[in-house]
Protein backbone atom coordinates (compact mmCIF):
# COMPACT_ATOMS: atom_id res chain seq x y z
CA UNK A 1 0.00 0.00 0.00
CA UNK A 2 1.20 3.49 -0.83
CA UNK A 3 1.99 5.56 2.30
CA UNK A 4 -0.18 8.61 2.88
CA UNK A 5 2.78 10.96 2.35
CA UNK A 6 3.03 10.10 -1.35
CA UNK A 7 -0.60 9.30 -2.04
CA UNK A 8 -1.80 12.54 -3.67
CA UNK A 9 1.26 12.84 -5.90
CA UNK A 10 0.98 9.23 -7.12
CA UNK A 11 -2.75 9.57 -7.70
CA UNK A 12 -2.25 12.69 -9.80
CA UNK A 13 0.46 10.95 -11.83
CA UNK A 14 -1.70 7.87 -12.30
CA UNK A 15 -4.49 9.98 -13.79
CA UNK A 16 -2.21 10.69 -16.76
CA UNK A 17 -1.16 7.07 -17.33
CA UNK A 18 -2.65 4.51 -19.73
CA UNK A 19 -5.28 2.43 -17.92
CA UNK A 20 -6.01 -1.27 -17.70
CA UNK A 21 -9.47 -2.36 -16.60
CA UNK A 22 -9.12 -5.36 -14.32
CA UNK A 23 -11.45 -8.33 -14.38
CA UNK A 24 -13.35 -9.26 -11.24
CA UNK A 25 -10.82 -12.05 -10.71
CA UNK A 26 -7.83 -9.73 -11.04
CA UNK A 27 -9.41 -7.27 -8.59
CA UNK A 28 -9.73 -10.06 -6.02
CA UNK A 29 -6.12 -11.11 -6.63
CA UNK A 30 -4.88 -7.53 -6.33
CA UNK A 31 -6.58 -7.12 -2.96
CA UNK A 32 -5.01 -10.27 -1.56
CA UNK A 33 -1.59 -9.37 -2.95
CA UNK A 34 -1.86 -5.93 -1.32
CA UNK A 35 -2.91 -7.22 2.10
CA UNK A 36 -0.33 -10.01 2.29
CA UNK A 37 -2.79 -12.89 1.97
CA UNK A 38 -0.66 -14.36 -0.83
CA UNK A 39 2.64 -13.79 0.99
CA UNK A 40 5.46 -14.20 0.07
CA UNK A 41 4.03 -13.27 -3.34
CA UNK A 42 3.66 -9.49 -3.61
CA UNK A 43 2.98 -9.04 -7.33
CA UNK A 44 1.41 -10.76 -10.28
CA UNK A 45 3.78 -13.56 -11.25
CA UNK A 46 6.66 -13.11 -13.67
CA UNK A 47 7.77 -15.79 -16.08
CA UNK A 48 10.14 -17.64 -13.72
CA UNK A 49 7.65 -17.83 -10.86
CA UNK A 50 4.86 -18.82 -13.24
CA UNK A 51 6.75 -21.68 -14.84
CA UNK A 52 8.03 -23.13 -11.58
CA UNK A 53 4.55 -22.97 -10.06
CA UNK A 54 3.21 -24.94 -13.02
CA UNK A 55 5.99 -27.53 -12.87
CA UNK A 56 6.80 -27.82 -9.15
CA UNK A 57 4.16 -25.87 -7.19
CA UNK A 58 6.91 -23.56 -5.95
CA UNK A 59 7.93 -19.95 -6.52
CA UNK A 60 11.35 -19.23 -7.98
CA UNK A 61 12.47 -18.56 -4.39
CA UNK A 62 11.58 -22.15 -3.46
CA UNK A 63 8.52 -21.27 -1.38
CA UNK A 64 5.58 -23.62 -1.89
CA UNK A 65 2.85 -21.97 -3.99
CA UNK A 66 0.57 -24.18 -6.09
CA UNK A 67 -1.62 -21.72 -8.05
CA UNK A 68 -0.44 -19.23 -10.70
CA UNK A 69 -1.47 -15.64 -9.93
CA UNK A 70 -1.13 -13.75 -13.20
CA UNK A 71 -2.37 -10.61 -14.94
CA UNK A 72 -3.24 -11.58 -18.54
CA UNK A 73 -3.63 -8.79 -21.08
CA UNK A 74 -3.99 -8.33 -24.82
CA UNK A 75 -1.10 -6.79 -26.77
CA UNK A 76 -1.32 -3.03 -27.13
CA UNK A 77 0.74 0.16 -27.35
CA UNK A 78 0.83 0.54 -23.55
CA UNK A 79 2.07 -3.02 -23.00
CA UNK A 80 5.82 -2.51 -23.03
CA UNK A 81 8.59 -2.91 -20.49
CA UNK A 82 9.14 0.22 -18.41
CA UNK A 83 5.61 1.56 -18.96
CA UNK A 84 3.57 2.37 -15.87
CA UNK A 85 -0.15 1.63 -16.17
CA UNK A 86 -3.08 2.54 -13.95
CA UNK A 87 -5.10 -0.46 -12.77
CA UNK A 88 -8.82 0.26 -12.52
CA UNK A 89 -11.89 -1.77 -11.66
CA UNK A 90 -15.09 -2.08 -13.70
CA UNK A 91 -16.33 1.25 -12.27
CA UNK A 92 -13.14 2.97 -13.49
CA UNK A 93 -11.98 3.51 -9.91
CA UNK A 94 -8.20 3.76 -9.61
CA UNK A 95 -6.78 0.94 -7.48
CA UNK A 96 -3.07 0.74 -8.22
CA UNK A 97 -0.18 1.56 -10.51
CA UNK A 98 1.85 -1.26 -12.05
CA UNK A 99 5.23 -0.59 -13.64
CA UNK A 100 5.75 -3.30 -16.24
CA UNK A 101 8.99 -5.21 -15.76
CA UNK A 102 8.11 -8.43 -17.59
CA UNK A 103 5.91 -9.36 -20.53
CA UNK A 104 5.63 -12.99 -21.54
CA UNK A 105 3.34 -15.29 -23.46
CA UNK A 106 1.69 -18.28 -21.82
CA UNK A 107 0.18 -21.53 -23.00
CA UNK A 108 -3.48 -22.07 -22.06
CA UNK A 109 -3.33 -25.82 -22.56
CA UNK A 110 -0.19 -26.14 -20.44
CA UNK A 111 -1.76 -24.18 -17.58
CA UNK A 112 -5.02 -26.10 -17.84
CA UNK A 113 -3.33 -29.50 -17.86
CA UNK A 114 -0.79 -28.81 -15.11
CA UNK A 115 -2.96 -26.80 -12.71
CA UNK A 116 -6.40 -28.31 -13.29
CA UNK A 117 -5.44 -31.69 -14.74
CA UNK A 118 -7.81 -31.30 -17.68
CA UNK A 119 -8.52 -29.51 -20.94
CA UNK A 120 -12.25 -30.10 -20.57
CA UNK A 121 -14.20 -26.87 -21.09
CA UNK A 122 -16.73 -28.09 -18.52
CA UNK A 123 -14.18 -26.90 -15.94
CA UNK A 124 -15.15 -23.24 -15.29
CA UNK A 125 -11.57 -21.96 -15.17
CA UNK A 126 -10.45 -23.87 -18.26
CA UNK A 127 -13.35 -22.26 -20.14
CA UNK A 128 -12.66 -18.84 -18.63
CA UNK A 129 -8.99 -18.89 -19.64
CA UNK A 130 -10.03 -18.87 -23.30
CA UNK A 131 -11.23 -15.29 -22.72
CA UNK A 132 -7.96 -14.14 -21.15
CA UNK A 133 -5.29 -12.12 -22.93
CA UNK A 134 -2.38 -13.89 -24.60
CA UNK A 135 0.31 -12.06 -22.58
CA UNK A 136 1.02 -11.92 -18.86
CA UNK A 137 2.56 -8.81 -17.32
CA UNK A 138 4.37 -8.41 -14.04
CA UNK A 139 6.10 -5.64 -12.15
CA UNK A 140 6.15 -3.47 -9.05
CA UNK A 141 2.72 -2.70 -7.63
CA UNK A 142 1.84 0.56 -5.89
CA UNK A 143 -1.62 0.08 -4.42
CA UNK A 144 -3.53 3.28 -3.76
CA UNK A 145 -6.70 1.76 -2.37
CA UNK A 146 -8.28 -1.61 -1.81
CA UNK A 147 -11.49 -2.46 -3.65
CA UNK A 148 -14.47 -0.92 -1.84
CA UNK A 149 -16.85 -3.29 -0.06
CA UNK A 150 -20.04 -1.96 1.48
CA UNK A 151 -21.37 -5.16 3.02
CA UNK A 152 -20.30 -6.90 6.24
CA UNK A 153 -17.45 -4.45 6.77
CA UNK A 154 -16.91 -5.58 10.36
CA UNK A 155 -16.12 -9.09 9.07
CA UNK A 156 -13.80 -8.11 6.21
CA UNK A 157 -10.54 -8.44 8.09
CA UNK A 158 -7.11 -8.27 6.49
CA UNK A 159 -4.53 -10.90 7.44
CA UNK A 160 -2.94 -8.51 9.96
CA UNK A 161 -6.32 -7.63 11.49
CA UNK A 162 -7.28 -11.30 11.66
CA UNK A 163 -4.03 -12.24 13.40
CA UNK A 164 -4.59 -9.43 15.91
CA UNK A 165 -8.10 -10.64 16.64
CA UNK A 166 -6.89 -14.21 17.03
CA UNK A 167 -4.20 -13.06 19.47
CA UNK A 168 -6.99 -11.86 21.75
CA UNK A 169 -8.09 -15.48 22.23
CA UNK A 170 -4.69 -16.23 23.79
CA UNK A 171 -4.58 -19.67 22.18
CA UNK A 172 -1.66 -20.95 20.13
CA UNK A 173 -3.75 -23.25 17.90
CA UNK A 174 -6.09 -21.96 15.20
CA UNK A 175 -8.11 -24.27 12.94
CA UNK A 176 -9.33 -22.66 9.72
CA UNK A 177 -12.40 -23.84 7.86
CA UNK A 178 -12.76 -22.93 4.18
CA UNK A 179 -16.26 -22.86 2.77
CA UNK A 180 -18.21 -21.52 -0.19
CA UNK A 181 -21.52 -23.07 0.90
CA UNK A 182 -23.96 -22.67 3.78
CA UNK A 183 -22.98 -24.87 6.73
CA UNK A 184 -25.05 -27.91 7.62
CA UNK A 185 -25.17 -29.93 10.82
CA UNK A 186 -22.19 -32.13 9.93
CA UNK A 187 -20.07 -29.04 9.25
CA UNK A 188 -20.96 -27.69 12.67
CA UNK A 189 -19.92 -30.94 14.33
CA UNK A 190 -16.64 -31.42 12.45
CA UNK A 191 -15.53 -27.81 12.99
CA UNK A 192 -16.25 -28.01 16.72
CA UNK A 193 -14.45 -31.34 17.04
CA UNK A 194 -11.44 -30.11 15.07
CA UNK A 195 -11.01 -27.12 17.35
CA UNK A 196 -11.48 -29.27 20.45
CA UNK A 197 -8.99 -31.90 19.26
CA UNK A 198 -6.17 -29.35 19.14
CA UNK A 199 -7.55 -27.25 22.01
CA UNK A 200 -7.75 -24.33 19.61
CA UNK A 201 -9.87 -21.59 18.11
CA UNK A 202 -11.96 -21.99 14.96
CA UNK A 203 -11.37 -19.46 12.18
CA UNK A 204 -14.58 -19.70 10.16
CA UNK A 205 -13.32 -18.20 6.91
CA UNK A 206 -15.85 -18.33 4.05
CA UNK A 207 -14.98 -17.16 0.55
CA UNK A 208 -16.91 -14.08 -0.57
CA UNK A 209 -15.06 -13.38 -3.82
CA UNK A 210 -15.59 -15.61 -6.84
CA UNK A 211 -16.81 -19.14 -6.23
CA UNK A 212 -18.39 -21.83 -8.39
CA UNK A 213 -21.07 -20.65 -10.83
CA UNK A 214 -24.46 -21.44 -9.33
CA UNK A 215 -23.35 -21.24 -5.70
CA UNK A 216 -25.54 -19.55 -3.10
CA UNK A 217 -24.72 -15.82 -3.11
CA UNK A 218 -22.45 -14.60 -0.34
CA UNK A 219 -25.02 -12.13 1.03
CA UNK A 220 -27.26 -15.03 1.99
CA UNK A 221 -24.43 -17.26 3.16
CA UNK A 222 -22.82 -14.70 5.45
CA UNK A 223 -26.12 -14.08 7.22
CA UNK A 224 -26.34 -17.79 8.00
CA UNK A 225 -22.73 -17.88 9.24
CA UNK A 226 -23.41 -14.97 11.58
CA UNK A 227 -26.41 -16.70 13.13
CA UNK A 228 -24.51 -19.98 13.51
CA UNK A 229 -21.49 -18.31 15.09
CA UNK A 230 -23.67 -16.39 17.53
CA UNK A 231 -26.09 -19.13 18.53
CA UNK A 232 -24.32 -22.47 18.13
CA UNK A 233 -20.62 -21.88 18.91
CA UNK A 234 -18.73 -20.93 22.03
CA UNK A 235 -17.83 -17.24 21.48
CA UNK A 236 -14.45 -17.93 23.08
CA UNK A 237 -13.70 -20.54 20.42
CA UNK A 238 -14.66 -18.93 17.09
CA UNK A 239 -13.74 -15.99 14.87
CA UNK A 240 -15.83 -15.34 11.77
CA UNK A 241 -14.02 -13.41 9.03
CA UNK A 242 -14.52 -13.14 5.27
CA UNK A 243 -12.05 -13.92 2.51
CA UNK A 244 -12.38 -12.02 -0.82
CA UNK A 245 -10.74 -14.82 -2.78
CA UNK A 246 -11.31 -15.68 -6.42
CA UNK A 247 -11.34 -19.47 -6.28
CA UNK A 248 -9.81 -21.53 -9.09
CA UNK A 249 -11.63 -24.79 -8.30
CA UNK A 250 -8.32 -26.59 -8.73
CA UNK A 251 -9.00 -29.48 -6.34
CA UNK A 252 -5.83 -30.75 -4.63
CA UNK A 253 -3.68 -27.78 -5.65
CA UNK A 254 -6.32 -25.41 -4.39
CA UNK A 255 -6.50 -27.16 -1.02
CA UNK A 256 -2.79 -26.51 -0.51
CA UNK A 257 -3.28 -22.90 -1.65
CA UNK A 258 -6.08 -22.47 0.87
CA UNK A 259 -3.78 -23.72 3.61
CA UNK A 260 -1.04 -21.25 2.67
CA UNK A 261 -3.52 -18.37 2.62
CA UNK A 262 -4.95 -19.33 6.02
CA UNK A 263 -1.42 -19.53 7.43
CA UNK A 264 -1.05 -15.86 6.49
CA UNK A 265 -4.26 -15.14 8.38
CA UNK A 266 -2.88 -16.78 11.52
CA UNK A 267 -4.07 -20.40 11.32
CA UNK A 268 -1.80 -23.40 11.83
CA UNK A 269 -4.41 -26.02 10.86
CA UNK A 270 -6.84 -26.28 7.95
CA UNK A 271 -9.79 -28.62 7.65
CA UNK A 272 -9.58 -30.21 4.19
CA UNK A 273 -12.95 -31.47 3.09
CA UNK A 274 -14.04 -34.29 0.84
CA UNK A 275 -13.58 -33.34 -2.83
CA UNK A 276 -12.11 -30.03 -1.71
CA UNK A 277 -12.54 -27.07 -4.12
CA UNK A 278 -14.01 -29.23 -6.84
CA UNK A 279 -15.92 -27.91 -9.87
CA UNK A 280 -18.02 -31.09 -10.03
CA UNK A 281 -18.08 -33.47 -12.98
CA UNK A 282 -16.53 -33.31 -16.44
CA UNK A 283 -18.20 -33.59 -19.84
CA UNK A 284 -18.46 -37.36 -19.49
CA UNK A 285 -20.08 -37.15 -16.06
CA UNK A 286 -16.98 -38.20 -14.13
CA UNK A 287 -15.63 -36.13 -11.20
CA UNK A 288 -12.68 -33.92 -12.10
CA UNK A 289 -10.91 -35.03 -8.89
CA UNK A 290 -11.09 -37.99 -6.56
CA UNK A 291 -12.85 -37.40 -3.22
CA UNK A 292 -9.59 -37.58 -1.23
CA UNK A 293 -7.03 -36.37 -3.78
CA UNK A 294 -6.49 -33.20 -1.75
CA UNK A 295 -5.63 -35.16 1.39
CA UNK A 296 -3.17 -37.29 -0.58
CA UNK A 297 -1.37 -34.22 -1.89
Amino acid sequence: MVPSAGFDELKAWASRLPSLQLSERAVCDLELLATGAFSPLDRFMGREDHQRVLDEMRLASGHVFPIPITLPVDPGPAIRVGQAVALRNAKNELLAVLTIEEIYSWDRDEVAQKVFGTLDLRHPLVAEMHRWGSLNISGCLQVLQLPAHYDFQDLRLTPAQTRDRLDEFDNQNVVAFQTRNPLHRAHEELTKRAAQDVNGVLLLHPVVGMTKPGDVDHYTRVRTYKVLARRYYDPGRILLALLPLAMRLAGPREALWHALIRRNYGANYLIVGRDHASPGVDSSGKPFYGPYDAQKL
